[in-house]
């Protein structure tokens, strides 16, 4: 039986609405997605990094006919528009926040919504974003916990994983879900971000972890015997996400605060690596 059709406002997500002649080329220079060859209507996944590479902030780029939108945390909102002014230079760009209201649609639903809505770029299961888009008739109205509880079961990370200029994108699986574009050329952090992937300098991901009974402590040691295997991000009872080292959480057992956890891969991760699920 298929999922109910779900219908949840986005309120920790806001836009900044960017235009002027230069706008394609401005971003283009600066986030780890392509957006030279973008449509209207059509969203693509990326991440402004710092200059040696670390996650800043992750985005949705939302083509628009006269521009786009850039779909941030709402909490990094201001912060973001301070860095892309730092940018800016003499580029002919404008930047303004924008509050057209942000929504989700999960999963994904026959054939396509009507207006206001864009395929979410990561994965198809994760649906459709929309703005100031309207439920569908039929569609259950959830909150943003039932969207935060969908991408856990997906193995899908979230900012409340990665925080901010702390981990290397491909650590949080940016280049598995379509995050970022290797044949775009330069942006900033693109020089880390490309010797790690051609060099296979992947020692750590965020993959989800099962165990009984409630959620560690953010932070917390995941071991396998006496070595540390990674540590606990975000999550739930029965199930989080956590920061793996692949050489020793993939093999053998492991322990939080003396409990056992299993690590789950998911088949989009397995099958973005060319892996065939068991």
């Amino acid at each position: 039986m298929a999922d109910a059709l779900t219908y949840a406002a986005l309120p920790s997500r806001a836009l900044i609405a960017v235009g002027g002649p230069d706008w394609r080329d401005f971003l283009q220079g600066l986030i780890t997605q392509d957006v030279e060859t973008m449509a209207p209507g059509e969203a693509r996944f990326g991440a402004l990094l710092t200059p040696q590479g670390r996650l800043l902030y992750d985005l949705f780029v939302v083509g628009r006919e006269d521009g786009a939108w850039l779909d941030v945390e709402a909490a990094h909102r201001d912060a973001v528009i301070q860095r892309l002014i730092m940018y800016r230079l003499r580029a002919k760009v404008e930047l303004a926040a924008d509050d057209t209201p942000i929504s989700i649609l999960f999963p994904d639903p026959d054939g396509e919504p009507s207006a206001g809505w864009v395929r979410d770029p990561r994965l198809p299961e994760l649906g459709w974003r929309g703005y100031g888009a309207s439920a569908p008739a039929g569609a259950a109205l959830a909150d943003e916990a039932a969207r935060e509880a969908q991408k856990l079961a997906l193995g899908v990370p979230g900012p409340a994983d990665w925080g901010s200029d702390k981990t290397y994108p491909i650590e949080a699986n940016f280049d598995l879900l379509n995050g970022i574009d290797f044949r775009k050329g330069c942006f900033v952090g693109q020089e880390t971000t490309s010797r790690m992937k051609r060099r296979g300098q992947i020692k750590s991901r965020m993959l989800p972890i099962r165990f009984d009974g409630p959620a560690p402590a953010p932070g917390s040691e995941i071991l396998a015997g006496e070595l540390r295997a990674g540590e606990v991000l975000s999550g739930g009872d029965g199930r989080a996400m956590a920061l793996l080292r692949l050489d020793r959480a993939l093999d053998g057992a492991l322990t939080v605060d003396g409990r056992p956890v299993a690590v789950e891969q998911p088949a989009w991760f397995l099958a973005a690596l060319g892996v065939e699920a068991a």
